[in-house]
C-alpha cells in the first residue's frame, strides 16, 4: 500500500474574497458584442480591464433565446449592475455586430443611471476583404 503523502494546510488557506478588488471607477467604456445567437456584455475600465461582463448564455439562456433582445437586456443588466455598485458614472458604449440585441442593450444601459459619454459603432466592415476560395470542379 502506498504511503500517504501529508497535506500541508488546505487550500482554503489561499486567498480570503475576491481576486478583483473593488476599486472606485467613476468612468468606464462598454462593450457589447451582438451577434445573432448570443450577446455579450464587457465593462472595462478606461484603460481596458476587464471589469465586469456577462452574456446571455451566463444568465441561463440556452440555444436560440440567446439571440434575442430580452436575453441582451438581461445581460446588459447583470454586466452593468456590480460597476454601478463600485461608483461608476458616466460610461462610453462601444456596440459590435449584427444582432438584435443592439438596441435592447442601449435601452438597458440608458435606464441603469449611468451617464454615456458616446455610443460608437465599431462593427468591422471588410473593405471587400479576402480572397474567395477557388471554384470547386464540376
Amino acid at each position: 500500500m502506498a504511503k500517504a503523502i501529508p497535506r500541508i494546510g488546505s487550500r482554503r488557506t489561499g486567498r480570503i474574497g475576491s481576486r478583483k478588488s473593488a476599486r472606485r471607477i467613476p468612468r468606464g467604456v462598454i462593450h457589447v458584442q451582438a451577434s445573432f445567437n448570443n450577446t455579450i456584455v464587457t465593462v472595462t475600465d478606461v484603460r481596458g480591464r476587464v471589469v465586469s461582463w456577462s452574456s446571455a448564455g451566463t444568465c441561463g439562456f440556452k440555444g436560440p433565446r440567446r439571440g434575442t433582445p430580452f436575453a441582451a437586456q438581461t445581460a446588459t443588466r447583470n454586466a452593468i449592475r456590480t460597476v454601478v455598485d463600485q461608483g461608476m458614472q458616466r460610461a462610453g458604449v462601444m456596440i459590435k455586430g449584427p444582432g438584435l440585441g443592439r438596441d435592447a442593450a442601449l435601452r438597458a444601459i440608458r435606464r441603469s443611471g449611468i451617464s454615456l459619454t458616446f455610443v460608437r459603432d465599431v462593427t468591422p466592415l471588410p473593405h471587400n476583404g479576402c480572397r474567395p476560395p477557388k471554384k470547386r470542379r464540376v
